[in-house]
């Protein structure tokens, strides 16, 4: 336990709270004692008060209070070394807005500021409000909307008579839309609960057709109607709806990588067809695409789901366990709570040497933590969850990092970690690392990931990532570290995805994905993969990685002068994939390679970029010399896959694939293990682990220059922040 702070008139915190009172000290000697002794902590308590010293026994009731303490102190002379240090008891801190910290906030290295969980204690900033005094619907218009299963199990709560005028609405989100605040959502017992929505949760309705007239061609031979012209459905269900106010659907329409959700303009029941209003999404609708429609009072059908009526401000919800009725003790109930604040938990602006430790920061609309610029800010030991955006994300700055903390059931995605230069290639230093991540994506699903790494020199390394609907590691840019994360039952909802993907720019250069386990992955439609190097990306090092059970487990999409190197497949169908869109003579794939693929070469400083990765010398021969005119029109025929090398893999099952206009000699194969069944000390059942594939002291592969993984570094590791490892649970029914 920290040591309380003394507690009398005249010491240092008291003359932090107004005027200097240097009367009661007793010269320059006397000052710097009390420096040392009580301003390097201050005490953050729900039962506080900002009147208070910020002592241990008279702590302060808030956040800004403390801050404002430490702006004191640094105005008064340089921080104590060692820095300072936030304490925050246990308890719940309600949060109505931001709290907004600047450079005036900064520490300093070797002195910085630390607001952290008193040992033993938890301390939670909470962004939204916790509702109690359920009571049974009476009212019989409510009633008779009510399925007849639901009229006795749903309760309600009328959350402006609680004090909650405000709880947002909902807004197009999903794939091409900016991103957005989220509306109020409701959870029990610490997990999120469903919006009424039909098909329940895990089920889709299919679109039956388009207006005939809305019909064009899709680029590739199929065809697909407007957005304004609306889709159809099959079936009878949207009759049961009396007052559908606010109604709006989901879907992929077009692709299963391509998700959004639009407002409902209009709904015919007689020729069941569905207009969503404006602004429309990028793509149109595709006969047999999934869809669901959410926001129905009538669909609050099964326990978990809610509705809350956006005129009369009152909130229905079937509990997933009952809620005891107002004056009837029943134990402990589950706690129920409705996100509110419209903004970040922490907002960081052009602050340094800050850490956070051992918080749980929950229930806001928006995300937990934002970072612009400064530099070597931490989150430490955090409980991120239950959250309408993104856990984290930083903007600029350098050497950023979130160590060891939970992230789960976010809105988008985890942690968004933007930094470097492009120009200059110079390194951010951010980095996000064995942190738990589990259930992203709640409401956007596709390209929100657990990790995104854009920019130059960041770092992914010993996480864990699980259950997601797309994929776990989305990077763009140069010189990224992947290395030692564990990814499994990903793509659970979406199709033509990877478990770590980049696409579409021959310039990333320098990533490395090494030493990664990646198992039992999901994929509907054209599946997914896992490391997907998607359209004509280039450059990027495979090495040391396990794949198992992964659908395709390397996938090289046209792209040239990878190293897919000392890997092991196991029950992949690929272990290796190779096309050769890039040579595709159709529209697509022409435009894409010979239109984005030319501007991104022309937004980078090619002679820098040419001396940092001399492999992009060898695009000289379809682009031309950088310092020369570019080749042009006809005489652009597509750029081929080559330069790839494959080499010392250990592979069971299914082993290459080529094909697409790739040619087999393109890739560099070299001392493969192809047919390894019996190469492993025990052989991995379908419940593996990384260390379970540990290769056996007698297997072939070792001849073949194969270099040992160290399969028993892979994933999360106990440190400071935190003492005990998650229990696997790797295969599901």
């Amino acid at each position: 336990m920290p040591p309380a702070a003394p507690n009398r008139p005249g010491t240092w915190s008291d003359w932090l709270q107004g005027p200097p009172q240097l009367v009661a000290l007793t010269g320059l000697l006397a000052l710097t004692v009390l420096l040392d002794a009580a301003a390097r902590e201050f005490h953050v308590a729900p039962g506080g008060a900002d009147t208070h010293p910020g002592t241990a026994a008279q702590p302060f009731a808030s956040l800004e209070a403390a801050r404002d303490a430490v702006r004191r102190l640094k105005q008064a002379g340089p921080l104590p070394p060692g820095g300072v240090t936030i304490w925050l008891h246990g308890g719940d801190y309600f949060r109505t807005n931001a709290l907004e910290l600047t450079a005036a906030d900064s520490g300093a290295p070797g002195a910085p500021i630390v607001w952290r969980a008193v040992p033993g204690e938890t301390p939670r900033l909470l962004g939204g409000r916790r509702l109690t005094g359920f009571t049974p619907v009476t009212d019989p218009a409510v009633l008779t909307r009510l399925d007849e299963t639901a009229r006795g199990a749903v309760r309600q709560c009328d959350l402006r008579a609680v004090g909650i005028p405000r709880f947002g609405e909902l807004r197009s989100r999903g794939f091409g839309r900016p991103t957005t605040t989220a509306h109020s959502e409701l959870f029990f017992g610490g997990r999120p609960l469903t919006l009424a929505r039909w098909p329940n949760e895990g089920e889709f309705a299919r679109i039956a057709g388009f207006p005939d007239a809305a019909a064009r061609g899709d680029d590739h031979g199929g065809k697909i109607g407007a957005l304004e012209s609306g889709f159809t459905y099959t079936g009878d269900r949207p009759r049961r709806w009396r007052e559908p106010r606010d109604l709006w659907v989901h879907g992929y329409w077009a692709w299963d990588w391509a998700n959004s959700y639009e407002r409902v303009a209009s709904l015919d029941l007689d020729q069941r067809l569905v207009k969503t209003a404006p602004p429309h999404g990028l793509y149109g609708f595709r006969a047999g695409q999934r869809f669901y429609f959410l926001n129905v009072l009538e669909e609050l059908d099964q326990p978990g789901e809610w509705y809350l009526d956006p005129e009369s401000g009152v909130l229905y919800v079937w509990p997933p366990t009952p809620l005891p009725d107002p004056g009837v003790a029943d134990g402990a109930p589950a706690e129920v709570l409705l996100s509110v604040l419209d903004e970040p938990l922490l907002r960081l602006h052009e602050v340094s040497h800050v850490t956070f430790r051992g918080l749980i920061l929950e229930a806001t609309r928006a995300s937990a933590m934002e970072i612009t610029g400064g530099a070597s800010n931490r989150l430490a030991g955090c409980v991120l969850r239950n959250l309408g955006n993104w856990g984290v994300q930083v903007r600029g700055g350098r050497g950023h990092g979130v160590v060891s903390c939970d992230i789960f059931d976010t809105g988008d995605g985890g942690v968004d970690l933007q930094g470097g230069d492009r120009q200059t290639l110079e390194p951010a230093g951010h980095f996000v690392e064995n942190c738990h991540f589990a259930r992203q994506g709640r409401w956007s699903k596709c390209y929100v990931p657990a990790v995104h790494l854009v920019g130059v020199g960041l770092r992914a390394a010993h996480n864990l990532i699980h259950d997601h609907p797309h994929c776990a590691i989305l990077f763009g840019g140069n010189d990224h570290a992947i290395e030692f994360n564990e990814i499994h039952h990903i793509a659970l909802e979406t199709g033509d995805v990877g478990a770590i993907y980049t696409g579409r720019d021959y310039t990333y250069r320098g990533n490395r994905i090494r030493h990664n386990f990646i198992h039992h992955t999901g994929g509907v439609g054209m599946g997914s993969m896992g490391v997907y190097m998607d359209d004509c990306v280039s450059g990027t090092e495979i090495y040391g990685n396990v794949f198992f059970k992964v659908q395709r487990a390397v996938f090289l999409g046209g792209g040239r002068d990878h190293q897919v190197v000392n890997n092991i497949f196991v029950d992949c169908a690929p272990a290796v994939e190779l096309d050769g869109r890039g040579l595709d003579p159709s529209p697509v794939w022409r435009g894409m390679v010979d239109r984005t693929m030319r501007q991104r070469l022309a937004e980078v400083p090619l002679p820098l970029y040419r001396e940092r990765y001399p492999a992009l010398k060898t695009l000289d021969a379809w682009y031309g010399p950088p310092e020369g005119p570019a080749r042009t029109g006809a005489a652009f025929t597509g750029v081929p896959p080559e330069g790839n090398v494959v080499a010392r893999n250990v592979c069971v099952g299914q082993w290459l694939r080529v094909y697409w206009h790739a040619r087999p000699e393109w890739l560099r194969l070299e001392n493969n293990l192809t047919n390894a069944v019996a190469s492993f000390a025990r052989p991995p059942g379908d419940a593996a682990r990384a260390a379970d594939f540990a290769l056996s002291a007698d297997s072939p592969a070792w001849k073949l220059g194969f270099t040992r993984i160290p399969v028993e570094a892979i994933g999360l590791r106990e440190d400071e922040w935190r003492r005990e490892l998650p229990r696997p649970n790797l295969v599901k029914p």
